[in-house]
């Protein structure tokens, strides 16, 4: 697989990272431990040796814990992201950026992890009780001590992200992203570019909706997370549809998948260093993968978009 900068730090970062929320169970359905660990063997065996986690995965760090018993042994093989900030506390996700929280969060996640470094450290959200130059004061000395290589953020706005910066050096950004939701390339994305800090992004698939997979009769079903969001409802979910549906006859003249067409396509963007992908059976992995492996040429990039134009554009923001 492709691997770029992770900013100025010197380290290399494959292309596609796995993200490691689905996992946890949070939210994904019918995961179980034998799949997610052979989920993890299958990213390491195919050169996607990037893992990204967070203490909040898992009522109970489950997610770091998994990673922890993948890579034992081979810690020095792969690069391991981590995130402070948020908890969980009766059912309900809490923001707390405090520095003493983040300390402690961080040495847990170590200890979860089996390690006494992460590569990649990010404040994974901001706390509107705490000053975010406090939570990146924090970060800061985490990094001073070895805790972390370096130091991201995630959730942020422009002006958070600035504020951020003036305490504590940023190596990557870590935002929502795709080919349905692109707010970021008109203020965080060409920041970042002109700063090269590594841009990230999650939902590249949009929570598999633009992996090519679902049918149109696709029914939600009780306790999936993707209920709240627009895109999965109504003319909404018909008009994505149609994209897919065109995505997939330019996939399919490649000899490749929808998911692997949409990946390379969001790689191909100016100032997107490397796309999360969240897997929790092997055949994504594959699938996943194969999309860091293909660059596409000037006429897919075109026909890309002359589909993006004619689908318009959607309605992103969840249902409250």
């Amino acid at each position: 697989m492709q691997t770029r900068p992770l900013g100025n730090t010197g380290i290399q970062v494959p292309t596609v990272a796995l993200g490691c929320w689905p996992i946890s169970g949070m939210s994904s359905l019918d995961v179980n431990e034998l799949d997610s660990l052979a989920t993890l063997d299958a990213a390491i065996d195919v050169g996607m040796s990037f893992f990204d986690t967070a203490y909040c995965y898992g009522a109970d760090g489950e997610s770091e814990r998994l990673i922890a018993r993948a890579i034992r042994g081979r810690r020095d093989h792969v690069v391991l992201a981590t995130k402070g900030g948020l908890h969980w506390h009766e059912g309900k996700m809490v923001h707390d950026a405090r520095p003493e929280t983040l300390r402690r969060q961080c040495e847990e996640s170590l200890s979860r992890l089996g390690t006494d470094r992460v590569d990649l450290l990010y404040l994974h959200a901001p706390d509107d009780n705490v000053p975010i130059a406090d939570s990146a004061g924090e970060l800061k000395r985490l990094l001073d001590e070895g805790k972390t290589r370096a130091v991201g953020v995630s959730n942020v706005s422009l002006e958070k992200i600035a504020t951020f910066a003036d305490a504590c050096p940023i190596a990557a950004f870590q935002p929502p992203y795709n080919m349905l939701m692109r707010e970021i390339e008109t203020d965080t994305l060409p920041w970042c570019r002109d700063r090269d800090i590594a841009v990230m992004p999650y939902w590249p698939l949009m929570k598999g909706l633009l992996a090519g997979h679902l049918g149109r009769d696709f029914v939600l079903r009780p306790g999936d997370g993707r209920a709240k969001y627009p895109m999965f409802h109504g003319d909404e979910w018909s008009r994505n549809m149609d994209l897919v549906d065109d995505l997939r006859a330019i996939a399919d003249e490649a000899g490749q998948t929808v998911a692997a067409l949409v990946i390379a396509w969001t790689l191909a963007q100016p100032g997107i260093t490397a796309v999360l992908c969240g897997a929790k059976r092997t055949a994504q992995v594959h699938e996943n993968a194969a999309g860091g492996e293909w660059q596409l040429d000037d006429r897919q990039l075109a026909a890309v978009e002359r589909v993006l134009r004619l689908r318009g554009t959607p309605v992103t923001r969840p249902a409250v």
